[in-house]
C-alpha cells in the first residue's frame, strides 16, 4: 500500500505533533484527533483536522494512531480500544513503552514504539525507533516514511531505545544551555543579544550539518579549528580545565537513573 493510500490521524499530541500534521497533511486523506475542548477545536479546524468526541470514534476513523497520551494512562486508555484497534497502526511515543509492554495491553495489534524529540517540530529531530515491533514489512515502511518526515530515523535495539531516545531527547536542553552561554559570552564582549544568539545558533547548526555531511570525527573538526598557539585551543585547553567533556557525560548518566 502506498503511503498516499493511507489515511493518517492522530490520538493525542502536543504543539510539535501539530506541526508534524502541518508537514504531513499534503500527502494524507484526512486527519482526526480526540475533541476536549473549545480551543483544541480551533486548533484541529485551523490545520484542516476533525475533532472527534471520544477515543473510539477517533480509532473508528484512523489507519494510524499515535499514542502520545502519558505513560501511566496507556493501559487504562487503549486496553478497552483492542478489539477497534485490530486492523490499525499504534504508533507509540510514550516514554518508557517497549513493544513487549504494548504486547501486554494490545496483544496481536501492529504496534511501534519510538523516542522523538523536541526539533522535529521543525523537520530537524531525531527519532528512536525500535527495532522490534509487531508491524509488517509494508507497515514499517509506511511508518518510517511518516517519521522520516520530522528528521533522522535511528532504529535501535529494544535495550538502547531508551538510552537514544534520552540522548536525543535531553540533550536540546543542554545544547540550549551552551547556546545560551556563548550568547552571553558574545554579549559580554559588545555582540548585541539578537544578533549573539544568531551567530551561535547558526554555528551549532552548520557544525552538525559538517559532521553528518562528512562522517568526520569530532575530535578530527575541533582539530581543524585549532592552529598551533591559537585562539581556539586556548579556549579548548580552557573548557578541559571546567570539566565540560566529563560534565556532558555525567548529564546523561543522571538522565538514564
Amino acid at each position: 500500500m502506498r503511503y498516499e493510500d493511507w489515511v493518517c490521524r492522530f490520538w493525542q499530541y502536543g504543539e510539535r505533533y501539530g506541526r508534524w500534521l502541518d508537514r504531513c497533511r499534503c500527502s494524507c486523506e484526512r486527519h482526526v484527533r480526540l475533541r476536549g475542548s473549545l480551543r483544541l477545536v480551533e486548533r484541529c479546524e485551523a490545520r484542516g483536522m476533525v475533532a472527534c468526541h471520544d477515543a473510539a470514534e477517533v480509532v473508528a476513523a484512523s489507519d494510524i494512531v499515535v499514542a502520545a497520551v502519558k505513560p501511566y494512562m496507556i493501559e487504562k486508555v487503549f486496553a478497552p480500544l483492542k478489539d477497534a484497534l485490530a486492523k490499525k497502526v499504534v504508533l507509540s511515543v510514550a516514554w518508557t513503552w517497549d513493544s513487549a509492554k504494548w504486547e501486554q495491553v494490545l496483544p496481536g495489534v501492529a504496534h511501534v514504539s519510538t523516542v522523538p524529540n523536541t526539533p522535529v517540530s521543525v523537520g530537524e529531530g531525531v527519532i528512536a525507533c525500535e527495532k522490534a515491533s509487531t508491524l509488517s514489512d509494508e507497515q514499517s515502511a509506511v511508518v518510517l516514511d511518516l517519521l522520516g518526515k520530522l528528521g533522522a530515523v535511528v532504529e535501535l535495539d529494544t535495550s538502547l531505545l531508551f538510552v537514544g531516545g534520552t540522548v536525543g531527547g535531553c540533550a536540546p536542553a543542554f545544547v540550549a544551555m551552551a547556546i545560551e552561554a556563548l550568547g552571553d559570552a558574545a554579549v559580554r564582549h559588545g555582540i548585541p543579544r539578537a544578533d549573539a544568539y544568531r551567530i551561535v545558533s547558526q554555528m551549532v547548526l552548520g557544525t552538525a550539518k559538517l559532521q553528518l555531511a562528512t562522517g568526520q570525527h569530532p575530535a578530527a573538526m575541533k582539530d581543524a579549528v585549532c592552529s598551533p598557539g591559537g585562539a581556539t585551543i586556548k579556549g579548548v585547553v580552557a573548557l578541559e580545565d571546567a570539566g565540560m567533556r566529563s560534565a556532558l557525560v555525567k548529564a546523561i548518566d543522571a538522565t538514564l537513573q
